[in-house]
C-alpha cells in the first residue's frame, strides 16, 4: 500500500475513511485538520494572546507543536500555561516535559500549582477517597480550571487553547446524558462563547481521534509520560472511554458520528441560554448561586482533612 497524497510508503490507515498515508504526510493532515477546526468555529484571532494549557502529556505537548507550526507568520501570540497539581511520583516528569518544549520553542511559560492557589496540594486533597462520592477526577478538574484560569490572567491571555480531543468531547456528551445534566450539554458548543466569563475557551483538536494525536506525537518526537496518573481510572469516565473504544473498534467511524450527534444537540440546547452566573459569597468568581464549585470543594477538603491554610 502506498500513501494517497504523494505514492510514499504507507504509514497509516485511517479506518473511518480508508485513507492510507506515509508517515510525513499523515503528520501534515493533522496540522491542517487542525487549522480547518480553528477557522470553522473561530477559535483564534489575528493578532490575539492565545494561552496554550501544558500538562506535559502527550495531547497537550502535540497541541503546543501544531499551534506553533500553524503560527509561522505570527498570527497569534502564544505562552504557555501549566498548573502544578502536586501528584508526587507523577507531576514531576510532565513538569519537566511542558518545560523542555516550552524552552525549545522559545516562549513564555507561566506555571501556577494547587498548593499554591489552594493550600494543599491533590494528593492531600484526596486522602479521604474512601470517604466521598466525588471522583477524583471530578474534584480535580474544578480546582484545575480555576487554576488555568489564573495562569492565563497573570499571563494577560484573553483566550486558552485546552488539547481536549475528538474522544474527550464525546466521553463528556455521553457522560452528561448519563447524568441527566442537559444544561450542560449546551457547554459543550464550540460555537457559544459566554460573555459572563471573560476567558474563552477553545478546543482545536476536537474533531481528531485520540489515538491519532498520540501518533503524532511520536512521529514529531514528542516525550511520552511514562507513568500514569494514579487517580485516571476512578469514576465513570474510565468505563465510558473503554465502551466508546470498543463500539470504535466494531463500527470504524462511529466516534464521528458521536461527535456530529453531540454538535448539533449542543448548539439547540445552548441557543436557550439559562440564568446569568452570580458572584460567589466567598471568592466573587461567577457560580450558578451562593458558592461556586471552587469554594464548596475547598470546604469539603478542609471537612475531611487535616487542612491547614498557609
Amino acid at each position: 500500500m502506498v500513501c494517497v497524497r504523494c505514492g510514499g510508503k504507507a504509514f497509516y490507515t485511517r479506518r473511518y475513511s480508508g485513507e492510507v498515508l506515509c508517515g510525513p504526510c499523515f503528520q501534515a493532515s493533522i496540522v491542517e485538520k487542525t487549522r480547518k477546526t480553528i477557522s470553522r468555529y473561530g477559535m483564534l484571532r489575528h493578532g490575539e494572546k492565545v494561552g496554550v494549557a501544558v500538562s506535559g502529556g502527550k495531547d497537550s505537548l502535540s497541541l503546543l507543536h501544531v499551534l506553533h507550526a500553524l503560527n509561522g507568520t505570527r498570527r497569534y501570540q502564544l505562552v504557555v500555561l501549566t498548573v502544578d497539581e502536586g501528584v508526587e511520583g507523577y507531576r514531576e516528569e510532565s513538569m519537566e516535559h511542558s518545560a523542555a518544549l516550552t524552552r525549545e520553542l522559545g516562549l513564555e511559560h507561566v506555571i501556577v500549582s494547587y498548593k499554591e492557589l489552594y493550600g494543599f496540594d491533590l494528593d492531600h486533597a484526596l486522602a479521604w477517597k474512601d470517604e466521598r462520592e466525588v471522583s477524583s477526577c471530578s474534584m480535580c478538574g474544578v480546582f484545575r480550571r480555576r487554576a488555568i484560569d489564573e495562569a492565563a490572567v497573570r499571563a494577560g491571555v484573553s483566550v486558552i487553547a485546552t488539547a481536549h480531543n475528538l474522544d474527550d468531547y464525546v466521553q463528556t456528551f455521553m457522560m452528561n446524558l448519563m447524568h441527566g445534566d442537559v444544561e450542560r450539554l449546551g457547554w459543550i458548543d464550540p460555537r457559544v462563547v459566554d460573555t459572563d466569563f471573560p476567558l474563552h475557551r477553545v478546543k482545536p483538536f476536537m474533531e481528531i481521534y485520540e489515538e491519532e494525536v498520540a501518533l503524532y506525537a511520536h512521529l514529531s518526537g514528542l516525550p511520552f509520560q511514562s507513568a500514569s496518573c494514579p487517580y485516571m481510572h476512578e469514576g465513570l469516565r474510565s468505563e465510558v472511554r473503554d465502551y466508546l473504544n470498543e463500539l470504535e473498534a466494531k463500527h470504524p467511524g462511529m466516534k464521528n458520528v458521536l461527535l456530529s450527534s453531540a454538535l448539533q444537540v449542543s448548539s439547540r440546547i445552548s441557543a436557550s441560554k439559562g440564568p446569568s452566573p452570580v458572584p460567589c459569597t466567598l471568592c466573587g468568581q461567577p457560580s450558578s448561586g451562593g458558592l461556586c464549585n471552587v469554594c464548596r470543594m475547598k470546604q469539603l477538603v478542609e471537612q475531611h482533612t487535616k487542612y491547614t491554610p498557609d
